[in-house]
């Protein structure tokens, strides 16, 4: 997935989350929390898991040079929103001696949306590897908070003037659920409990201060190869015609979507001078597997521009 996950940068211009580049100078910072997607390198600061080949290369690759903890080969959809603001790509929230005065990635790889106890006493223990779901990220946030700022006033002013983004969140709730082998029809059943914890999770920030939120839905996580092996030569009725990808699993990832976005209906109305951006995922990396020549381009120009950004921050730094 080290290319799939990279090349979702697009997504964000499908979503309609675009400009955000006209609000390049509003932003004084980014928090991020989300899972594998956009994990910067929490996962390893403190040691590479012998077990974890997306700490070494390939990964990393096409931008960095050298794996630094993302899944991907490159960068990250929250790299590509940084790049965007005009702010520094965020540091992983564990990083040692690191600023996180222009904000903090918390993302982990394994994230979930709901804790581990879930699970747990639903006999999925051994199928979840939670390393960090939202509500203990949005601990890490509160513990990280007298490090940025020297009062409740000025957080709250800090906050006010950043980006939070809230997500993807989801995809391993699934992963979980979908590798205890339970049906489809049992699974959808979680969708409540994962959506619920999700918006629980936005309202922790707007008590914070937090005023303009990004919510990611779900992937179409029918079109995983991960699934796609596990329920490789099944009956044909079981796919697409178009997209090859298992109907099922995406009609869940489209409930999850529609059930999150009617909760943020319902948050707007509860909190009516916050912003919070529905940024649908979905869609656009369908559009992405049903037409893959058409982004073949786009792709190309984004490297471009990331390698001629890349190019004048080191020249800006050596200066």
């Amino acid at each position: 997935m080290m290319r799939f996950e990279s090349v979702i940068g697009f997504a964000l211009i499908v979503a309609g989350l675009w400009p955000l580049h006209a609000a390049a100078q509003k932003y004084a910072a980014i928090f991020n929390f989300g899972d594998s997607l956009a994990d910067a390198g929490n996962l390893v600061v403190d040691g590479i898991p012998e077990y974890l080949a997306t700490a070494r290369l390939p990964y990393g690759m096409t931008y960095f040079g050298y794996p630094t903890g993302r899944v991907s080969d490159g960068g990250l959809v929250v790299d590509f929103i940084a790049q965007e603001l005009g702010l520094p790509l965020l540091p992983p929230s564990k990083a040692h001696n690191a600023s996180f005065h222009r904000g903090a990635n918390f993302a982990i790889t394994g994230g979930t949306s709901l804790d581990t106890s879930f699970f747990e006493a639903r006999g999925m223990r051994h199928t979840v590897w939670n390393s960090g779901s939202l509500h203990t990220q949005l601990k890490w946030f509160q513990d990280m908070k007298p490090s940025i700022c020297n009062s409740p006033e000025e957080c709250r002013d800090l906050f006010r003037r950043s980006l939070f983004i809230v997500g993807e969140f989801g995809g391993n709730d699934y992963a979980a659920a979908l590798g205890a082998f339970l049906p489809v029809q049992k699974v959808h059943t979680f969708v409540p409990h994962i959506v619920d914890s999700i918006g629980k999770g936005i309202e922790k920030l707007i008590a914070e201060g937090a005023v303009e939120l990004v919510v990611p839905g779900v992937l179409p996580i029918g079109c995983f190869p991960v699934y796609l092996s596990i329920f490789l030569k099944q009956q044909p009725e079981m796919y697409g015609p178009r997209s090859g990808c298992i109907k099922d699993l995406n009609t869940l990832s489209w409930v999850h979507n529609a059930l999150l976005q009617r909760k943020i209906a319902g948050l707007r109305k509860k909190h009516p001078s916050v912003r919070i951006m529905y940024a649908d995922y979905y869609t656009a990396v369908t559009q992405f597997v049903l037409h893959a020549e058409k982004w073949a381009h786009l792709w190309r120009l984004w490297r471009q521009r990331w390698r001629l950004w890349r190019w004048w921050r080191w020249r800006w730094w050596w200066r």
